[in-house]
């Protein structure tokens, strides 16, 4: 179910780019809706990504953010 999931999200994400291209310039051609639609698509993935809707922990570490820091005094 997940799959089927993953796919509805992603063609969504494609549709919505081709959209977006076709409010902007409505005479664009072919390639520049094909390029739309695969960055859409491939975009979608990367946004879960940074959301961390993919479980994917390895993927939602920051090595740039600063440790916690421990206010407790012992």
């Amino acid at each position: 179910m997940g799959e089927i999931t993953n796919f509805i999200e992603e063609a969504a994400g494609a549709f919505a780019a081709d959209k977006a291209l076709e409010a902007v310039d409505p005479n664009a051609g072919l390639l520049a809706k094909a390029a739309a639609a695969v960055a859409g698509f491939e975009g979608v993935g990367k946004v879960k990504e940074m959301l961390g809707g993919d479980g994917n922990s390895d993927a939602n570490t920051n090595a740039d953010a600063p440790a916690p820091s421990d206010d407790s005094q012992s």
